[in-house]
């Protein structure tokens, strides 16, 4: 125990998107303008839906929600990324890659229980109406958020405890740019086969038996917009299909990752990018530019602020 604890790994080194140096000069700067553009428009969504009472219902109360979980899961990987970028060599200590590693799964989980709750409030909109207040009035949605952070912490939990219980001694060199479960258990002095078993086991069944929930959901909805009005079909449709494109956006980047076995691919780094850094940014896009309710919500809180 005591070699051990000599040749314990203090920190580990990231070897970034690329080792072209230009090539990371190029890469920070629309990097850079992506996350100020998720933070502002994340941030803006949910002013517009705090300050604006007719916005004050559950399909909003869940969209603030995910607004706020897209700035914590993109803030977890992009500020070091970017630093990264502006750095040779890329850095990170042993505690706050297990910190990083954590808030990841964290958010990350949060937003998949969140996205199918998402999913279950418009189809009781859809295909119960006439129960929808009393199936989904704000306590019952309060008590659905406490449960997915609740959901999201014990899954990352279990995450973290996996990784940190294995002896790190060397080498430590992570081909990434940030901290996940997967490249860092490949750096332990032991046999991680049982490990990654159960770490599959754990994130590659929430992605996937959630996906499956949603799209039963969806189909279930588009089944019953048949017998409704062309008006009804028409906003239906709007909604989820904005609704749907995030679910796609965001699902298929982590069931790639976390449904298949302990193997790398070239194409991970490129996977991973778009799930912590584009979707954030998309999710706003996605629901202020095909959402007439919040444009005006948006609209409305400007010409208030201009005039106070």
């Amino acid at each position: 125990m005591g070699a051990l604890n000599q040749t314990r790994v203090t920190e580990f080194v990231f070897l970034g998107l690329t080792d072209n140096w230009v090539l990371e000069i190029l890469f920070f700067i629309p990097f850079t303008a992506t996350y100020a553009l998720t933070l502002l428009g994340n941030i803006l969504i949910v002013v517009t839906i705090v300050f604006t009472p007719r916005l004050h219902n559950p399909m909003y109360y869940f969209l603030s929600n995910l607004s706020f979980i897209d700035i914590c899961h993109s803030s977890v990987t992009v500020p070091k990324m970017l630093e990264g970028l502006l750095l040779e060599k890329k850095t990170i200590s042993f505690d706050n890659c297990i910190a990083q590693l954590f808030f990841l799964h964290l958010f990350a989980c949060a937003e998949i229980f969140l996205l199918t709750i998402m999913a279950y409030d418009r189809y009781v909109a859809i295909c119960i109406p006439l129960h929808y207040s009393s199936v989904m009035n704000m306590k019952v949605c309060v008590q659905l958020v406490f449960a997915l952070w609740l959901g999201g912490t014990v899954h990352s939990l279990v995450q973290t405890l996996l990784t940190i219980r294995l002896p790190y001694c060397g080498p430590n060199i992570i081909d990434s740019y940030f901290c996940d479960v997967p490249p860092v258990i490949k750096l332990a002095c032991t046999d991680t086969y049982l490990t990654g078993i159960l770490i599959v086991s754990n994130s590659g069944t929430i992605s996937l038996v959630c996906f499956l929930a949603l799209v039963t959901s969806y189909t279930v909805i588009l089944f019953s917009l048949r017998k409704q009005s062309a008006e009804s079909r028409r906003k239906a449709l709007s909604t989820c299909s904005a609704h749907f494109m995030v679910v796609a956006l965001f699902f298929g980047p982590c069931i790639f990752i976390y449904t298949r076995p302990d193997t790398s691919f070239s194409i991970d780094k490129v996977v991973s990018v778009f799930y912590t850094v584009v979707t954030p940014l998309l999710n706003p896009l996605i629901y202020t530019l095909r959402n007439e309710e919040v444009k005006t919500a948006m609209k409305h809180l400007r010409q208030r602020r201009i005039c106070s």
